[in-house]
């Protein structure tokens, strides 16, 4: 899969509108993981080091307000400081981004208007998609806004899609894919794609308790969805190359004071919820991944926001971290537990992107990307 990249255009003193993904973790008003933006900053480089004027389109949230001051606590402000001390440049933010107009604007924006497209459009002489992580939705500034522009990927956005291209097409052998979290459809079609490259697949979290069910285990009172258990039908369930959790940490309900305890798979009360993989299972899965080429993770292995339920998945980023594998890992809570732990340097490849990242792997469309590769216009 090859994409026009930014790198080979002369975009000097040329209108530059880049399209990133600056929806971060915000706690108490202050910036938690600034992950994404860092990641942006060689193709910000890059456009200033040729004197570009850069614009910056993204988001951050879901903001609700009352149709007319919108929701201050998602403004983008601390975003553009932020980027401007880590780029080390000032960043002007531009302040119409709430009230009726901003929330008009993101309707189109979801909507893929081209009419809205084309006012982005005006906007510059050239278009940059650096926002692998929201390339999977048909939205107008990563899909209808290249009708207009001559569009480019950006470095970051170039290096995900030949990363994941590879472990699609060409990984080195053996192949071990983890799943965990919940996207449950996503990751059933991507269990389906793997399912003959992969030497062994190892579930967690909410899919594992889906295939469970599937295979007549009772789960307790874990969240089900019963429509993704019929999508499991056609899946070799009992495949020596599926590794379930075989025993579980169970609660009564998923809160920090909940009262746990570890059980073997086949042993959870009808009371109970699975909130983690057990000691078992560490080992188990640990064992398994030692033995790896090719690591692909993406989600947690258990309910990694509550401190006593992420053990299983710490204990795993701990081994996938030492592994001599080629490891390539996605999702919030998997790439948390690394930046909690430090180990996020022992990646291979960190993808910004946890559903773009899923979709790519299954096969889904790719609008962002698609439109990259059907744009032909030059600058």
């Amino acid at each position: 899969m090859r994409l026009r990249t930014i790198e080979k255009v002369n975009v000097k003193n040329k209108r530059v509108l880049v399209r990133a993904d600056f929806n971060v973790a915000i706690k108490n008003g202050v910036i938690e993981d600034d992950f994404r933006i860092k990641k942006t900053i060689p193709t910000l480089r890059f456009l200033l080091k040729q004197r570009a004027k850069i614009i910056i389109i993204t988001h951050l949230g879901r903001p609700e307000g009352d149709g007319i001051h919108g929701d201050p606590s998602m403004s983008l402000r601390k975003i553009a400081r932020r980027l401007s001390k880590d780029i080390g440049r000032p960043v002007q933010f531009v302040s119409e981004c709430v009230g009726k107009k901003a929330e008009s604007a993101a309707a189109k924006e979801e909507e893929n208007d081209l009419a809205f497209a084309h006012s982005l459009a005006k906007l510059a002489d050239v278009y940059v998609n650096e926002a692998f992580s929201v390339s999977h939705r048909a939205h107008a500034s990563v899909d209808a806004v290249t009708e207009f522009l001559p569009s480019y990927a950006g470095i970051l956005l170039a290096e995900e899609i030949k990363v994941l291209h590879r472990a699609c097409m060409k990984p080195r052998l053996p192949l071990v894919m983890v799943m965990g979290g919940a996207k449950i459809e996503t990751k059933i079609k991507l269990i389906k794609r793997f399912f003959d490259t992969a030497n062994n697949i190892l579930l967690g979290g909410m899919i594992a308790n889906h295939v469970l069910q599937a295979q007549g285990i009772a789960i307790g009172k874990s969240k089900l969805d019963e429509e993704m258990i019929g999508k499991l039908k056609g899946l070799e369930l009992t495949s020596s190359k599926l590794h379930l959790p075989v025993d579980v940490v169970v609660a009564r309900k998923a809160s920090e004071d909940a009262v746990a305890k570890v059980s073997a798979v086949g042993n959870v009360e009808d009371n109970e919820i699975i909130l983690d993989i057990g000691p078992d299972t560490i080992e188990l899965f640990s064992h398994i991944v030692e033995k790896a080429r090719t690591i692909i993770w993406n989600g947690p292995l258990g309910f990694s926001e509550i401190p006593q339920f992420s053990h299983g998945t710490f204990e795993f980023a701990k081994v996938v971290a030492k592994s001599k594998a080629f490891t390539i890992v996605g999702g919030g809570e998997s790439v948390a537990a690394l930046d909690a732990l430090g180990l996020s340097k022992k990646i291979g490849f960190i993808s910004t992107g946890g559903g773009a990242m899923l979709d790519l792997l299954a096969g889904e469309p790719m609008p962002g990307i698609e439109a990259l590769m059907r744009n032909k216009k030059k600058l």
